[in-house]
């Protein structure tokens, strides 16, 4: 602590001394504590003193070294595995280029607004979510809760789908690739090629049966995959690690695990670019399709995408901006990391549309080769007459052009017996509209089109390598916001509670590494976070706007910031934001209503995916992560709400509030909330308000000047200090 900030300064003059003298005389003569306790104000150039040199280390809030630090940090949460395998499959499903229309609408009405009133609240009140919104409503503490149990779900199934890319790494380090070719099976008489691998392809083979070893339904467990279960305990190695010093350890790796992605991603789009039919796929994905825009579909999965895409209502964005100074322009960081999350998003769809368009020209070479035989045999038995065939066409070397001429005059000839000639039409087009998502996407599309690469195995681990990275920098932000809150409202040592949390968590997901796995992970995904999350921010906004006031709000970011924030946030905030979340719960519980819960179901002996309802017990698991998700913010509520809990018996310390320091005072205050939000910080718990006032708690005192919320019901005798530099304060 600096040696002047112990006492109030001699610089300040007789009559601020005198008041705050006076203050100091009104308190209760049995509170000792009180009489003990300290007022601190330092000087304007002792106010951004580093943690290193204040001698009270225990009382410092970590930082972040540096801003590029800290929005690399921000950047690998909300760019993840959706932006990759998510977003181009809703561009492709959904319009292709006119997609981006109501994406942008969308991300510029509820995900930069929402965005940016997450960072401010986590800057401004420097605690994780819990402790976030107990400051802003004790009531409704169990937002912050619920944010943790939503992060501890998708920490579950999102680190096994880390460890299937660590996995597919770990077997990129050969040639050919051992997706290339289907296995050959020996007998005694003789060697054939795997039944369930001819009737699929090789990737799909590889992927359900070598790497899941998947069973045919979710009550056939099937035992553990030790494969999987090695991996998944790898990859949780790897984030506890990660994690283990919170963010000074994790925060030196985003340098890589947030940057390397974009490398790879370059890379891809270069060496695509160069591939035939590339730019097949590319015009395909950014044709716009105008009538689909109009749908109300397009617009409900749009505003899904942007929600999930910039990780709202996780609490992580909350902890990250946490540990910032209070004066930094979060304004800034919202707008910056809103369109680095949209624009890695397009850069992802042109590289997978560059592959994917690659992929349909091998794919529709391979069909004109096939039927262009069956022409020639159709002609030599004389089912098709050798003048139909124009005199130009060579079926030895054919082009798709010459072929397709070709079946558009048989079709017309034999109008009547076309079908059963069992010719294609062989159109690229056919091919790039198969829309595939998610696992389906990485794990089996992709990867065959690596198989056609040069050099494949480099290009597969390049791949999958991103994947993991991806994977990483979202799971740190999804662990920080389970940490954090804790750590500050429960002081735990957080080496200790990372530890716990990993090892619970690894335990906890081997029902994803059972054969049956992946119906799990179906299942998390569905059901653990989209409901639960939509009612969580439409809380968050409601407790901002309504409760702590919007214009109150408005204020505190004009002090925190230097400048006004545009009206059009408070207009957003206020009405449009909230509206539009309300719409997008309704029409996802239509959704969920309407679509029949179930999942798809690998059937080994035809080697297809078969549509299963879940069992009655799945039924309960599904309703089950529902209901404990959002279960804390009723039960926080009825407990603050009937008093069920006395604040006076807690341990925790109350806290003097001071822009560059905080003091903690051992003495328990009856009814204080803002102990909620006490903890080992520098400097940027703030007061609960901006002005030129120093707060003081009078124990036991009746109503006076209360803070300018007036949230809590407690009394605060307030000395004007004129003086003084408000920046002291």
């Amino acid at each position: 602590m600096p040696k002047n900030s112990k006492v109030v300064k001699r610089e300040l003059d007789d009559e601020v001394i005198e008041s705050v003298k006076d203050l100091l005389s009104n308190e209760d003569s049995s509170d000792d504590a009180f009489k003990k306790s300290e007022l601190m104000v330092d000087d304007q150039e002792e106010k951004d003193v580093d943690v290193e040199e204040g001698s009270d280390v225990e009382d410092e809030r970590p930082a972040w070294n540096s801003k590029l630090q800290y929005i690399l940090a921000q950047v690998g949460f909300s760019v993840g595995l959706g932006n990759v395998w998510r977003f181009p499959y809703l561009c492709q499903k959904n319009g292709g280029g006119a997609y981006l229309v109501p994406y942008l609408i969308l991300l510029l009405i509820i995900g930069i607004p929402l965005f940016f009133l997450e960072l401010a609240v986590g800057q401004r009140i420097r605690r994780g979510s819990i402790g976030v919104w107990n400051y802003i409503s004790p009531k409704l503490g169990g937002i912050g809760f619920a944010s943790c149990v939503v992060c501890f779900f998708v920490a579950l199934y999102y680190n096994v789908i880390i460890g299937w890319s660590l996995f597919y790494f770990s077997q990129s380090f050969q040639h050919p690739l051992p997706w290339d070719q289907c296995p050959l099976v020996k007998n005694t008489s003789h060697t054939f090629v795997e039944p369930e691998c001819e009737k699929s392809s090789a990737t799909t083979y590889y992927w359900y049966r070598e790497a899941l070893n998947i069973s045919s339904s979710l009550s056939e467990s099937g035992g553990l995959n030790w494969k999987m279960t090695i991996c998944l305990l790898a990859a949780w190695v790897m984030v506890c690690l990660a994690m283990i010093k919170g963010i000074q350890s994790s925060g030196k790796i985003m340098y890589f695990s947030s940057l390397f992605p974009y490398v790879v991603l370059l890379c891809f789009l270069i060496r695509g670019l160069l591939l035939s039919g590339s730019v097949d796929g590319i015009r395909h994905m950014f044709t716009p399709k105008l009538e689909i825009m109009l749908e109300p579909k397009v617009w409900r999965e749009a505003a899904t995408q942007v929600f999930f895409a910039l990780g709202l209502g996780f609490g992580g964005v909350i902890a990250f901006s946490s540990y910032n100074k209070r004066d930094n322009n979060c304004h800034f960081d919202a707008v910056l990391v809103s369109f680095i999350n949209f624009f890695t998003s397009v850069l992802a769809t042109l590289v997978v549309f560059a592959v994917l368009g690659f992929k349909a020209n091998i794919i529709n070479e391979k069909c004109v080769i096939q039927n262009s035989e069956k022409i020639l045999k159709l002609l030599k038995i004389g089912n098709l007459s050798q003048d139909m065939i124009p005199h130009h066409i060579n079926f030895s070397s054919i082009t798709a052009e010459d072929y397709n001429l070709v079946y558009d005059i048989i079709q017309k000839v034999k109008e009547e017996e076309f079908d059963s000639l069992g010719l294609k039409s062989c159109q690229i087009e056919d091919e790039l509209n198969k829309a595939v998502q998610g696992t389906g996407l990485a794990f089996i599309a992709f990867t065959e089109a690596m198989t056609h690469f040069p050099a494949s195995p480099f290009w597969s681990v390049m791949f999958f390598l991103m994947l993991v990275n991806l994977g990483l920098g979202s799971m740190f932000g999804t662990i920080e916001g389970i940490i954090t809150p804790i750590v500050d409202t429960f002081k735990v040592r957080k080496e200790i509670l990372t530890a716990f949390c990993c090892l619970v968590a690894f335990f906890i997901g081997l029902i994803f590494v059972q054969r049956s796995g992946n119906y799990f992970v179906t299942m998390f995904d569905d059901y653990s976070a989209t409901l639960p999350l939509l009612i969580v921010v439409i809380l968050e906004n409601i407790a901002v706007t309504r409760i702590y006031g919007i214009d109150k709000f408005m204020e505190d970011l004009k002090d925190m910031l230097g400048f006004s924030p545009s009206q059009y946030y408070y207009y957003m905030w206020k009405y449009v934001s909230p509206l539009v979340l309300l719409c997008l719960l309704v029409a996802s519980i239509v959704q969920m209503g309407l679509s029949p819960p179930g999942y798809n179901a690998w059937i080994e002996d035809t080697a297809t995916e078969e549509f299963h309802s879940y069992p009655t017990w799945g039924m309960i698991v599904c309703i089950s992560l529902m209901v404990l998700a959002i279960l804390p913010v009723p039960i926080v509520f009825m407990v603050r709400r009937c008093n069920l809990i006395d604040d006076s018996s807690g341990s925790l310390a109350s806290v003097s509030y001071k822009r560059g320091r905080i003091i903690k005072e051992p003495v328990n205050l009856e009814g204080d909330n803002t102990s909620l939000i006490h903890g080992k910080s520098p400097s940027e718990v703030p007061s609960p308000n901006f002005g030129k006032n120093i707060y003081r708690k009078q124990t036991g005192s009746p109503v006076l000047d209360t803070a300018p919320n007036g949230r809590y019901g407690i009394g605060y005798l307030m000395a004007d200090m004129p003086d003084m530099p408000e920046s002291d304060l």
